[in-house]
């Protein structure tokens, strides 16, 4: 699964391709939000991130993100629970996704709950470290 570059009305964007058994599968997990997942979808939808779309549920690979945004190649993802007993194969799903060239922000579904302000700021911190290194 490689990816080629298009011409779009702004830029050049990486296609990146998936598995299209993932597209059903995708559209569910959005109808069945976590309520971190909402929570955070609610302050970065509609582009009011300086400007930035991110998408929700978006399968990449063989893989499903939380959030991606192509013009940053940024996926973010909130992590629960379930992930204490899957850092194995979540740092395997993290270097793939690195091959592919997106980058990768883990939030605790606490810290979503909880401190918000700090989420979103360590959004921002990275938004701007991404376009000061352009």
């Amino acid at each position: 699964m490689g990816g080629v570059r298009v011409r779009d009305a702004m830029s050049y964007r990486k296609i990146i391709t998936y598995n299209p058994k993932l597209k059903e599968l995708s559209r569910q997990l959005r109808k069945n939000s976590t309520l971190a997942e909402v929570l955070l979808w609610n302050q970065i939808k509609k582009k009011q991130i300086r400007g930035y779309q991110f998408l929700r549920q978006k399968p990449i690979d063989n893989y499903i993100v939380d959030f991606f945004c192509y013009e940053l190649m940024l996926a973010i993802e909130i992590d629960g629970e379930t992930h204490n007993y899957k850092v194995e194969k979540d740092q395997i799903r993290q270097k793939r996704l690195e091959l592919l060239g997106i980058n990768l922000l883990r939030f605790l579904d606490i810290d979503v709950k909880r401190n918000m302000n700090g989420v979103l700021l360590s959004l921002n911190t990275w938004i701007n470290n991404f376009e000061l290194a352009k």
